[in-house]
Formats: structure tokens, C-alpha cells, sequence
């Protein structure tokens, strides 16, 4: 187990890594900054993307100004109503397939402003 030069533990088997000020593992800090919400302009961006897909696109919901634990359950709710697959990735929730007019109904519906991007 190491020390620092404080003499503090930097590592625990049974927690993994701690944090340097409150001696928690870093998982459970306390003294963690909250999580700052990305900026938006109220306006949910719904656009197809192939790009660096091999040609299979993917519904991109972007300009949503959710913390990443709500926009993880926005996500799974949104991926339950289309039936598929997706991700989170930078603030901007990917779905598998193109579901922009269902996605956008269901946005409009848990009322969210909602424009469709791109052609």
C-alpha cells in the first residue's frame, strides 16, 4: 500500500483509490465538485448520422441540458420506446436506426422543444 507525503493512505483493497482530501475512495468523495450542466439554448436537436459507420446510421439527440445521470436514464427510456440499441456519448444520446419522427413525439410529449437537423 502506498503512502503520499502527507502519510495518508493512496490506495485501499477494499475501496480502490482515495481521494487525496477527504481519504474516501473516489468513487464515494465528498468533497467532489457537482457536476456543472452542459449550456443549452432550450432547443432538442434530433439528426441522422452514417458517419465512420460503415453506412449504418444512428438517430443523434443533441442540446439536451441534463445532468449525465438523467440523460443515462433519458437515454434507457428513449432506447425502450424504439426497441434498439444506443449509447451516451459527450452529452449527445445516439439511438440505432433512424427513429427521428418517434424520438421527436415522445421528446415533444415530456416537454422538450424539438427541431429535426439535417436533411
Amino acid at each position: 500500500m502506498g503512502r503520499d507525503k502527507k502519510g495518508s493512505l493512496v490506495y485501499s483493497t477494499d475501496r480502490g483509490r482515495l481521494c487525496p482530501d477527504c481519504g474516501l475512495g473516489v468513487g464515494n468523495c465528498r468533497c467532489r465538485t457537482p457536476e456543472v450542466m452542459p449550456p443549452g439554448d432550450g432547443v432538442v436537436r434530433i439528426g441522422r448520422e452514417t458517419r465512420g459507420r460503415k453506412g449504418a446510421g444512428v438517430t443523434i439527440i443533441g442540446g439536451l441540458a441534463l445532468a449525465s445521470e438523467e440523460l443515462a436514464q433519458l437515454a434507457g427510456a428513449l432506447k425502450k420506446k424504439c426497441g434498439t440499441g444506443g449509447t451516451v456519448k459527450g452529452g449527445v444520446i445516439e439511438i440505432q436506426g433512424d427513429h427521428r419522427q418517434l424520438l421527436a413525439a415522445e421528446l415533444v410529449g415530456r416537454g422538450f422543444k424539438v427541431k429535426l437537423a439535417g436533411g
